[in-house]
């Protein structure tokens, strides 16, 4: 099922997310249905706060090709490693629509993240993979990427966020 996702500024997005204490089919159900949502956005990476639910669980799938997906689900993810190499994206987030800007990250992470199953695992990101992982696990922690640009970009940015939520709601969606 496709969820709708909050849009900036919703107080939801800026909430420190609460562990995963158990693995329920309501936990699958949210994991699935993330994925379904983050497909037809389209996007890379969706956390579970932007659908409104403040638990540390994000799913992610930065392959470019349709034929060859890799749909991740990580629960309570953390980072353990963070290079002091830094790299610069033009990032995007489905909570801010159409609203791009160069944010500088390390330019891998180590991360280590429980599945569906309980299983623990851990992997090293780079690339593409590794903004888009950073930039879940900062929603996860009340953070948005806009929250990395200047005072004068970041208000711009909301007050487009503002009157496009007031356009969607005049247009009742």
């Amino acid at each position: 099922m496709i969820r709708a996702i909050l849009i900036h500024p919703d107080p939801r997005l800026k909430k420190l997310c609460d562990p995963v204490t158990q693995i329920t089919a309501d936990l699958r159900k949210l994991a699935a249905d993330m994925l379904e949502t983050m497909y037809d956005a389209p996007g890379i990476g969706l956390a579970a706060p932007q659908v409104g639910v403040t638990k540390r669980l994000l799913v992610m799938d930065c392959m470019k090709l349709p034929d060859a997906p890799r749909p991740l689900v990580l629960i309570n993810p953390a980072i353990t490693w963070a290079s002091a190499d830094l790299a610069t994206y033009e990032e995007g987030c489905l909570s801010i629509p159409d609203q791009y800007a160069e944010v500088q990250r390390p330019d891998k992470a180590t991360v280590r993240w429980m599945d569906l199953e309980g299983a623990l695992h851990e992997e090293t990101f780079g690339g593409l993979w590794a903004t888009c992982v950073q930039h879940e696990i900062d929603h996860l922690n009340g953070k948005l990427f806009i929250d990395y640009l200047g005072l004068m970009k970041r208000q711009m940015i909301t007050r487009k966020m503002e009157k496009l939520k007031r356009e969607m709601a005049r247009e009742g969606r």
